[in-house]
């Protein structure tokens, strides 16, 4: 512990979110922990001894934000390279790339990220033929928004011997499967430590100025190597200031035994483990073929089987394992999987090391009872909803109205009793927990929302919890100093009664409040992150 993180420190005058005192307005921060929450006046006896006096002005403090998926290197070259995001037509698209071709003349391979032809009114992508027209030839790797898919130049397909034989290549189509992952490898080795070490600190940074203490990293055998893993373990564990907040160990995954996984500082075997692909490249796995591809089910990357043997390796070696899997087909495997595990080594030693299944998007009542059954925790990104769901979306092109409204269903997860970690899958949808927390309680099929105290709860708390820690993501005495402090408007209370509509601002429900997150309120801005008592992230004077 450094000598910052020894030093007594005084939070006062604004409000603490704490379950501690619901009316509590400043908090003592004293070796990397929460030493005392409490009232304006009682804060008086510690002012004498502490090293630091914060006047909030007003502020209100919460604890951290912890994104349970983010793909930190991805994310850093989003924020630091070229991003499609914003693009409203394929020509739009198109002009974006020539200005970042010409602009990056030192660049061995170009890389964006972010577009999303369903979109665009032209309604395709870009072909290979104009990508190279407007890179003048160079090597370009462009995937879809869902990193599922990918767009290249002929420049780049000529680095990857053999890739025209491979699994999901297409002419003058995005790649998909194999085809995609090897295009990736190859864009991504270009990357120099020096590029890779830029993007991961932008990453971090940019998390933090957000209010996120911790992120954790999702890496995966199809979407990233031990060196880009090992790189952001060290950077996040070795400078000072840190670059941002709290790396947790990543998860990662793929076929390595417990003693592997443990030596590159992993907390388990989880992280993108593809049991399939995603809707918006119609290779989420589904029991019904895809309504706008007749015939289409997506594809199964593991069987029941493959599933049940990992699950079992890992919950011998004491890790957490984890998967992938966005359709109804994949999650009814990853159920499968899982219970025939249970059958091997017990119920309860499952349920006691945390499985957790990322996206978990296509659930039945059957799923998410299973899911309780098991105590699979579902690390999920409201996000997807925002950006996708509603019958006019994306999910209702590909699926159909009905079945699109059945995706995501928070509010059953959590009447079932399944723990939720919310995420951002970053750069998939952006680094924005304030957003993520709005997106789950104006879920756009109201029957799926939950209260904004449930869904800030499964953003802060609830990540932590996934991966087997209790004592963290709450402001209590004891608990890691892990904060953040936000300028707002007023504070309100959900009344009990109702999810969303209907807010409640009398101080005997004893509840902490939380900011208006109604679609037409202002997000919280960010004014300082902590994460063990150590500020990582000032916002400069405005």
């Amino acid at each position: 512990m450094t000598e910052r993180e020894h030093r007594t420190v005084l939070l006062r005058g604004g409000d603490v979110h704490s379950p501690a005192d619901p009316f509590a307005t400043a908090m003592v921060v004293e070796r990397g922990h929460v030493a005392w929450v409490g009232s304006e006046g009682a804060a008086d006896a510690f002012a004498s001894g502490a090293d630091e006096v914060i006047d909030l002005e007003g502020a209100l403090v919460t604890p951290a934000f912890t994104d349970a998926h983010v793909h930190t290197t991805a994310t850093g070259l989003a924020l630091t390279g070229l991003d499609l995001s914003g693009a409203a037509t394929l020509v739009e698209a198109l002009a974006l790339v020539r200005r970042f071709a010409s602009a990056r003349t030192a660049d061995r391979v170009l890389l964006g990220h972010g577009w999303d032809a369903a979109r665009w009114p032209e309604g395709r992508p870009p072909t290979r033929a104009e990508l190279d027209e407007a890179t003048g030839g160079r090597p370009l790797y462009l995937p879809r928004v869902d990193v599922h898919s990918a767009i290249a130049t002929t420049a780049l397909l000529d680095l990857v011997p053999g890739v025209t034989d491979l699994a999901g290549y297409h002419p003058d189509a995005p790649l998909t499967g194999a085809a995609h992952h090897a295009v990736r490898a190859a864009a991504h080795a270009s990357l120099t430590p020096a590029q890779r070490t830029e993007a991961q600190r932008a990453a971090l940074r940019h998390a933090a100025s957000l209010g996120i203490g911790t992120v954790h990293e999702c890496a995966g055998p199809d979407i990233s190597d031990e060196a880009d893993f090992t790189a952001l373990l060290a950077l996040a564990a070795g400078e000072e200031p840190a670059p941002g907040g709290r790396l947790l160990g990543g998860t990662r995954g793929g076929e390595e035994d417990a003693r592997r996984i443990r030596a590159l500082g992993a907390l388990g075997a989880a992280g993108d483990l593809f049991v399939d692909g995603s809707l918006g490249s119609h290779t989420a796995c589904l029991h019904e073929p895809y309504a706008d591809a007749p015939g289409a089910t997506g594809t199964a990357h593991l069987d029941a089987a493959a599933v049940a043997a990992h699950v079992t390796a890992c919950t011998r070696a004491g890790l957490q394992a984890g998967f992938h899997a966005i359709g109804d087909a994949a999650v009814g495997t990853v159920v499968d999987g899982v219970r025939a595990a249970a059958e091997t080594v017990g119920l309860h030693r499952i349920r006691a090391a945390r499985h957790r299944v990322e996206h978990a998007e296509m659930l039945t009542p059957e799923t998410v009872a299973a899911f309780a059954e098991l105590g699979l925790t579902a690390s999920v990104q409201p996000a997807f909803d925002a950006a996708w769901g509603g019958d006019d979306g994306m999910y209702a092109q590909r699926l159909g109205v009905e079945r699109a409204r059945t995706l995501n269903p928070y509010a059953a997860l959590l009447r079932a009793g399944v723990p939720l970690a919310f995420g951002s899958d970053s750069p998939v949808t952006p680094l924005d927990p304030w957003g993520t927390v709005r997106a789950a309680a104006f879920h756009r099929t109201p029957e799926h929302r939950v209260s904004v105290r449930a869904a800030f709860t499964a953003h802060t708390r609830g990540g932590w919890r996934a991966t087997g820690r209790d004592d963290a993501g709450v402001l209590v005495p004891g608990a890691p100093a892990d904060f953040a402090i936000w300028r707002t408007g007023e504070l309100v209370v959900q009344a009990p009664d109702d999810r969303v509509a209907r807010w409640s601002t009398d101080p005997r429900s004893g509840t902490p409040g939380l900011p208006d997150l109604g679609p037409d309120a202002p997000l919280p801005v960010c004014l300082r992150t902590v994460v063990g008592g150590r500020t990582v992230f000032v916002r400069p004077n405005e």
